[in-house]
């Protein structure tokens, strides 16, 4: 097996399968995982793709590495997502950000009332990890922007929204729209965004979550815009 199959799988699907992996064994802590390797091959992604969602899970504390012996499964995540099973199978980008819209704005504020020491100090890790993005490694951006976002559903402290938030950002990452997201992605943007992500977690840590609230949505205002002017970009096909 190549160390990058031909798929379409990216990072983020790799984190998705191995979080449902680690809630499997949430009972037997210290279980070794199996190696990159092997869990590229499960997954059928690449071995970059596996080191960069595992990356994430080190950064929240759900795994812990030994070098030479491997890597582990760490403390369980303070709060655990409920399944839902009644959402619909299909929808778009433009329904996913109306969404969020109406999601994350009140996720970002019960963080703001909710977030322990340790998730506000994830939240400052998972900013500094974006700032080390490499230019125009989209795939990375990608992993890292939807862990910070997922962090702050954490942090909110309610299972019923933050599966709500797990079932929404699995049909934002939707393979079948990834030329559109790139599309969206310029580094003026991406600039914007640090700015915006910067705000949200000073709010956060500093117990503001009327101003945490209107952040995220000044945020997913400026995502939404983005992605209908790639919409209308005339080289732009129909997804």
């Amino acid at each position: 097996m190549s160390d990058t199959p031909e798929t379409s799988a990216n990072s983020s699907s790799a984190l998705e399968k191995l979080r449902q992996l680690l809630q499997q064994h949430d009972s037997t802590p210290e279980l070794a995982l199996p190696t990159e390797r092997e869990l590229a091959e499960r997954f059928c992604v690449g071995r970059r793709e596996i080191r960069r969602a595992l990356d994430v899970l080190e950064e929240e504390g759900r795994i812990w590495r030994k070098q030479g012996k491997g890597t582990f499964v760490g403390p369980s995540a303070p709060v655990q997502p409920l399944v839902l099973h009644a959402l619909p199978q299909q929808s778009n980008l433009l329904e996913v950000m109306e969404a969020r819209l109406q999601l994350e704005p009140g996720l970002a504020r019960l963080a703001a009332l909710r977030a322990s020491k340790e998730q506000i100090s994830l939240l400052h890790r998972l900013l500094e990890r974006m700032h080390q993005v490499a230019p125009g490694d989209g795939d990375q951006h990608e992993l890292w922007d939807s862990a910070f976002h997922r962090a702050i559903a954490e942090a909110a402290g309610n299972r019923l929204m933050l599966g709500l938030f797990d079932a929404i950002d699995a049909i934002r990452r939707d393979p079948g729209w990834q030329h559109l997201r790139v599309q969206a992605r310029t580094p003026a943007r991406l600039d914007t965004y640090d700015v915006h992500h910067l705000r949200l977690v000073t709010h956060i840590a500093q117990r503001q979550p009327v101003e945490a609230a209107a952040a995220m949505r000044e945020h997913l205002l400026a995502l939404q815009q983005a992605l209908m002017e790639a919409l209308h970009q005339p080289d732009q096909e129909t997804l």
